[in-house]
């Protein structure tokens, strides 16, 4: 009879067939249905279950033993190949599953404990946050009001925490000390808070800010320049949020940056005068903010200042908010040699971007307004936008072509009125043959129709005429002037006259 383990699969390999005869010496003999291979596959499979390192000495043990008693020489000797082979690599995986079981081991160790340094050091942070907090409502609030700037000028989770624990108020609050010190301190502290932080410019605007700064500048003492520069600083922080565009910009704050931005005085340093810009740029995206600009000369100003390339891209900028509005085309249309100067710009090949942002204000101006495209073209701007279709960007030769086509326009008109005068007050429009005009008047003939069409064709071909001269003549000269082929002037200029006259804007 066969020793089994319960583990072993004698009982399913060895087992006697049912009425099979017993073999020589009364040992079993091998089930047919299995073979040689399969036969060591299952054995392998069997002992190598199951090995964790808990239980190897207990495997290893049951591994040696025989699994039955087999009279096939070759069976018993592959069966014992078989399982010290098993043997083997039980004990290798194993050793393996060890070592791996300790990295895990290992690794969930260093993770809590990283975890745990990780909580502890956020615990000291908040609660030097708290400290920090609790000291701008005590004696200590200079210095606490330079650890909240210092603690929120790199950390963003640092500056929404300090305003969750209620920093902004009693800093706010310190600006109604006269000391030049605290109040330099605490407009900092703020300024560094609202970086990044949306909801922190709002708080800062409804903690009364705004008001309390504008009480500084209109103090009748002399402000200090180190306090104006950072009151022009948080001006422009706070104005980049649009909900307090419309407060900053109607609180009077716009003549101050104004001033600061003139610096009649000398006082303020080149950032300061930069931040003012960059916010009245802000203010002036907001269109009701355009009227309390316009009350001040910024806008001759600013047209004055045109030329020095530090500041001229975001002077056009904010002319770039200002004639969107009626009353802002009508303010810069009235400044005197303003179209001179822009067109100028449209000339400053080294500047791309201010030759867009021209080129878009002199569009906006054509399209309204007659009266500007009649200063246009005195000012010379038909041979700049024609350069500027050869050599501009993409975007100023859309802009400048559709400048062409207003003007183009407005030179058919006075050509006709012109020929028309020539011909002794001849109406413009010739009327259609077989209208009720003709109809009533049986005496009217084909003739007299096929006259007054030659009298229109002639009318359209003398402005066709006149036009294409103009062009050809100022492309010439734009293209000797640029280095240019000469046979480059046709291929332009049938792309010019064969441009579309609608006046639409590209917004």
């Amino acid at each position: 009879m066969a020793r089994c383990h319960r583990n072993d699969v004698g009982s399913l390999i060895l087992d006697r067939p049912t009425g099979a005869p017993a073999a020589s010496g009364g040992h079993f003999r091998l089930w047919s249905a299995f073979s040689a291979a399969s036969f060591r596959r299952k054995i392998f499979d069997a002992v190598s279950c199951g090995g964790s390192s808990r239980y190897r000495h207990h495997n290893d043990d049951h591994a040696a033993a025989p699994i039955t008693e087999s009279e096939g020489s070759v069976a018993e000797s592959s069966k014992e190949k078989v399982v010290e082979k098993a043997k083997r690599k039980s004990k290798g995986t194993n050793g393996k599953s060890e070592k791996l079981l300790d990295l895990l081991n290992l690794a969930e160790w260093s993770e809590s404990e990283a975890d745990a340094a990780t909580t502890k050091r956020k615990v000291e942070v908040l609660e030097k946050l708290k400290r920090v907090v609790g000291d701008l409502q005590v004696e200590r609030k200079l210095e606490a009001a330079c650890e909240v700037r210092l603690l929120a000028k790199e950390d963003l989770e640092a500056r929404g925490t300090l305003a969750m624990l209620g920093a902004i108020p009693p800093l706010v609050g310190m600006l109604d000390f006269e000391d030049d010190d605290t109040q330099i301190a605490a407009l900092y502290a703020l300024l560094n808070l609202g970086i990044g932080n949306d909801m922190n410019k709002g708080a800062i605007v409804k903690a009364g800010a705004v008001h309390k700064m504008l009480k500084l500048i209109e103090s009748p003492n002399s402000l200090n320049p180190s306090v104006s520069e950072a009151i022009v600083a948080n001006f422009l922080g706070l104005s980049a949020l649009d909900s307090n565009k419309p407060i900053i910009g109607s609180s009077g704050a716009i003549p101050f940056l104004i001033e600061s931005l003139k610096d009649l005085e000398n006082t303020s340093s080149p950032q300061a005068k930069q931040d003012a810009l960059r916010a009245l740029y802000n203010l002036s995206i907001f269109p009701s903010n355009v009227s309390f600009i316009l009350e001040t000369d910024l806008i001759p100003f600013m047209l004055s200042a045109l030329g020095d390339m530090e500041v001229s891209e975001r002077i056009l900028s904010i002319l770039g908010n200002v004639v969107s509005t009626p009353e802002g085309r009508k303010a810069i249309g009235a400044v005197r040699d303003a179209f001179p100067i822009l067109v100028d710009v449209l000339n400053w090949n080294d500047s791309p971007a201010c030759q867009e942002k021209a080129s878009y204000i002199l569009m906006v101006l054509a399209h309204k307004t007659y009266g500007d495209r009649q200063a246009m073209i005195e000012a010379g701007i038909v041979s700049a936008l024609l350069e500027l279709t050869l050599l501009g960007s993409t975007l100023a030769q859309k802009r400048a072509s559709r400048i062409l086509a207003c003007l183009r326009v407005d030179k058919g008109k006075q050509v006709s009125e012109r020929f028309c005068g020539n011909l002794g007050g001849a109406t413009v429009s010739a009327p259609i043959c077989g209208s009720s005009s003709s109809s009533a008047n049986p005496n009217m003939g084909s003739s007299e129709c096929l006259e007054e069409e030659d009298m229109m064709s002639e009318e359209k071909k003398a402005v066709k005429q006149l036009v294409q001269q103009s062009l050809q003549n100022n492309m010439r000269k734009i293209v000797k002037r640029a280095n240019l082929p000469q046979d480059l002037v046709p291929i332009h200029f049938k792309s010019l006259t064969a441009s579309s006259t609608s006046k639409s804007l590209p917004f």
